[in-house]
């Protein structure tokens, strides 16, 4: 359950759609004011009302590797990885549910599903919601609707967010273009980890800015509208690359699938400008001897912190890039 895993999906442009509700318990301060007993009581109430399907990660008792993995894995967020107070995640892998308990909100509940799949995500986004809504008092506002900690999540509380591979429009620099379009109508796009990183791979995360004053049906629909505008956008300048340079474009994705399957090293960064004309070459028909569930797979695995939990110990950066070259070794010539 990652962005990155397209399994189960074909789509050559979205490889993953995130509903995001944020939350907070009417009983308790936000974050901001919360004491470790306040934290503590939150995660239990959290835990009690959704015990019976999911799995429960005591973030407390996580090494900063170990922790780091699951933001590699876009289960968690940064700041939840790295934040002093008591806090736990809670996984339906089935239902594709990671709520984070005790992030900027109380509750930060999100349903990450392969694919262009926004109503279903958002059907088991709402059914995990509305348990935490009938055991628990959840804060909210008539006029306001729900109460967060940050005003800009008021409202819906809800970030519908779509994971786009974007090549085409990457190498036409149309990214900048397209970036102040979206902020007219009130959406944004970022990069593979959201706000302030970078677009590694060509990945980018298209989101909904606005949560007050329109409905989560209206915000889901808008958001579908544009996507298919930019997926319509990106095929068609994938069609002028292929026909203006398709000697040099099939060159270069067979080198960049000849490089991930035989270097002896390889560091994080590298791999992900070869998984972008890797993944183009996938979706061109150029290539196929790799799946995108191969490549999306082999992608988490590779990260830094995932990798060196999987390997149970330590691992300095050109262990890590030794390590990472073995692994593509071994599972694309397998």
């Amino acid at each position: 359950m990652t962005w990155y895993n397209t399994r189960g999906s074909n789509d050559d442009v979205v490889l993953s759609t995130r509903i995001r509700l944020a939350r907070n318990i009417a009983d308790y301060p936000f974050m901001s004011m919360c004491d470790r007993e306040s934290a503590e009581k939150i995660i239990e109430s959290v835990t009690n009302a959704l015990s019976a399907d999911y799995k429960s990660v005591d973030f407390s008792k996580l090494s900063d590797t170990q922790a780091r993995a699951y933001v590699e894995e876009h289960l968690v967020s940064p700041e939840f990885a790295c934040a002093n107070m008591p806090r736990s995640l809670l996984l339906n892998e089935e239902k594709g549910i990671a709520v984070m308990v005790c992030e900027e909100d109380h509750v930060r509940l999100q349903c990450i599903l392969s694919g262009m799949n926004t109503d279903e995500a958002y059907k088991n986004a709402c059914e995990a919601d509305d348990i935490l809504s009938q055991k628990l008092n959840i804060a909210w506002d008539e006029k306001l609707g729900y109460l967060t900690q940050c005003p800009t999540n008021l409202g819906t509380g809800m970030r519908v967010s779509l994971m786009m591979f974007l090549p085409a429009l990457t190498e036409a620099r149309r990214i900048g273009q397209l970036s102040a379009s979206l902020s007219k109508l009130g959406l944004t796009i970022r990069g593979l980890y959201g706000e302030g990183s970078d677009a590694s791979g060509c990945l980018y995360q298209v989101s909904n800015q606005i949560t007050l004053g329109i409905s989560e049906e209206d915000t889901i629909k808008k958001l579908n509208e544009v996507a298919v505008q930019i997926i319509e956008a990106e095929r068609k300048l994938r069609s002028v690359m292929k026909s203006d340079s398709h000697d040099a474009l099939c060159d270069r994705v067979m080198r960049a699938y000849g490089t991930m399957k035989n270097a002896y090293l390889m560091s994080t960064g590298e791999f992900m400008e070869l998984f972008s004309s890797v993944r183009l070459g996938i979706a061109l028909g150029m290539l196929d001897k790799i799946s995108y569930d191969k490549l999306g797979d082999v992608a988490i695995r590779i990260q830094p912190s995932v990798l060196t939990v999987n390997a149970g110990h330590s691992l300095g950066e050109s262990e890590r890039d030794r390590a990472r070259a073995d692994l593509l070794r071994k599972e694309l010539n397998g």
